[in-house]
């Protein structure tokens, strides 16, 4: 994994009030991380922290397009990302990052690097399930759908009443709703 530069914020030297950092997100931040679910991506993210005398809010905000292939005919396709993150930053005498709301830096500390939290936060925005939008309104046209639809079971075939064993109209006669 890659340090990203780009992504440190040093907030030493900042005074104190809201600051914004934007940022725009491609498929190579997510192959640095050895992720390489997404075919492409571009997303805007826009970071406001605020800085206070003790503590230190961060506030993510991304919004754009990541490709990924539908899991149901593997057709890939342009799926939406709008997230939001906020992330508590206060002081102590040692690094802790173990809740997902706060973050504790060291007294010494005077920059801080958002890029796993972008990370994070964008895998996260991605539905489990992705399905194109062509699956769902029936207009996708592809060899997959077409060898499910092929391959789907076929509806059952109701008895005759004449094979059904004579056994089963004596429970049949307890059906009240009949």
């Amino acid at each position: 994994m890659m340090k990203h530069k780009e992504f440190s914020i040093p907030f030493s030297g900042l005074k104190q009030g809201k600051h914004e950092f934007e940022y725009t997100i491609e498929n190579k931040f997510f192959e640095s991380f050895e992720y390489n679910e997404f075919n492409g991506a571009d997303i805007a993210i826009a970071a406001t922290l605020n800085k206070m005398s003790t503590v230190m809010e961060l506030e993510l905000h991304a919004q754009g397009t990541v490709n990924v292939n539908c899991d149901v005919s593997n057709e890939p396709y342009d799926q939406k990302i709008n997230a939001n993150m906020e992330l508590a930053i206060k002081f102590g005498d040692e690094y802790n990052d173990d809740n997902d709301e706060i973050l504790i830096l060291p007294h010494s500390e005077h920059q801080i690097n958002i890029a796993q939290y972008i990370y994070e936060m964008l895998v996260l925005a991605v539905p489990i399930k992705k399905i194109h939008p062509g699956v769902l309104d029936g207009t996708l046209e592809s060899e997959a759908l077409e060898k499910l639809e092929e391959l789907q079971p076929k509806e059952l075939k109701i008895e005759k009443e004449e094979d059904i064993d004579p056994r089963w109209d004596a429970l049949k006669k307890l059906l009240t709703d009949k």
